[in-house]
């Protein structure tokens, strides 16, 4: 007893002191899976789906691309197809000024790997407009970061008479520096609180990045997606695991996917998520 005591102790100590020495852990490296990253959005230009292997958790290589798969996207509520071709170690399908994704329609996407046919589906729900953006500037004193810059909110309105999942992700200048990820049921946190009222204050001012607020020049861009009820539910298991941490986080763990092997007893299993999205955008310099 004494000496589990001591054990449990040492595991207490030794979680909160700080240590310089690189570790290396011997750990069973465990199964390689496929893994589908593939999001459909009403937005113009370009639609990527991301096909790779995944690593052990240890391993800092990135994950191998997969370029030998066939990928279809199907509009059921059109009827129309989409092939979506490898370049560029992705898949991807140039939809032009015409996007093929319209608020409303059903989607199906079909993968053929390895010989075995893969299917998931989700559907394109109503998203509101930002109406704007505003900026408040603080010191270093009035900030509860200590950071001295300006704070941006987004200003939108939840849509009336019906439950809306929102995910509401902030860029610095440009699409390629993302800062915050946010998630929303009709403008608040839970479902049944606020049905057509403003977003929230704690998610609206949610897009600024409070170690390194705006500075003067520089823009917030913010995206606006509409999800259906299990993309909500994915994206906030996988929100909630990549930002856990401390003493008493919660074990990493595959975060169920929506892509099923529908080939008669197919052995190959995918992770990953099919999802679809409205999107609206805003975005304001600094100044």
């Amino acid at each position: 007893m004494k000496r589990l005591s001591f054990l449990i102790l040492f595991a207490v100590v030794a979680a909160f002191s700080a240590c310089e020495d690189k570790i290396d852990l011997d750990i069973a490296k465990g199964i390689s899976y496929p893994v589908l990253d593939a999001w459909i959005t009403n937005e113009p230009g370009l639609q990527k789906i991301k096909f790779t292997m995944s690593v052990p958790y240890t391993d800092n290589d990135p994950a191998p691309v997969i370029n030998d798969a066939a990928i279809t996207l199907f509009d059921l509520t059109s009827g129309s197809s989409y092939p979506f071709t490898f370049k560029d170690n992705m898949y991807s399908y140039d939809a032009g000024n015409k996007p093929i994704g319209i608020a409303g329609h059903a989607y199906k996407l079909h993968v053929s790997f390895k010989g075995e046919i893969f299917e998931a589906y989700d559907s394109i729900k109503r998203v509101p407009p930002i109406d704007s953006i505003t900026y408040e500037f603080k010191t270093k004193e009035e900030s509860i970061s200590g950071k001295e810059g300006y704070y941006a909110t987004f200003h939108a309105k939840d849509l009336k008479d019906a439950v809306d999942y929102y995910w509401i992700r902030s860029y610095r200048n440009d699409t390629l520096h993302r800062l915050e990820d946010n998630f929303s049921i009709d403008g608040s946190y839970d479902e049944g609180v606020s049905d057509g009222a403003t977003f929230i204050l704690p998610i609206a001012e949610g897009i600024t990045d409070y170690d390194k607020p705006f500075q003067a020049g520089e823009k917030a861009i913010v995206k606006l997606f509409s999800l259906t009820h299990s993309s909500y539910d994915f994206l906030t298991q996988v929100n909630n695991q990549v930002n856990a941490g401390g003493l008493f986080a919660k074990v990493l763990e595959n975060v169920k996917s929506n892509v099923h092997n529908t080939t008669s007893n197919g052995k190959v299993k995918i992770l990953g998520w099919f999802g679809t999205s409205a999107v609206t955008r805003a975005e304001k310099e600094a100044k």
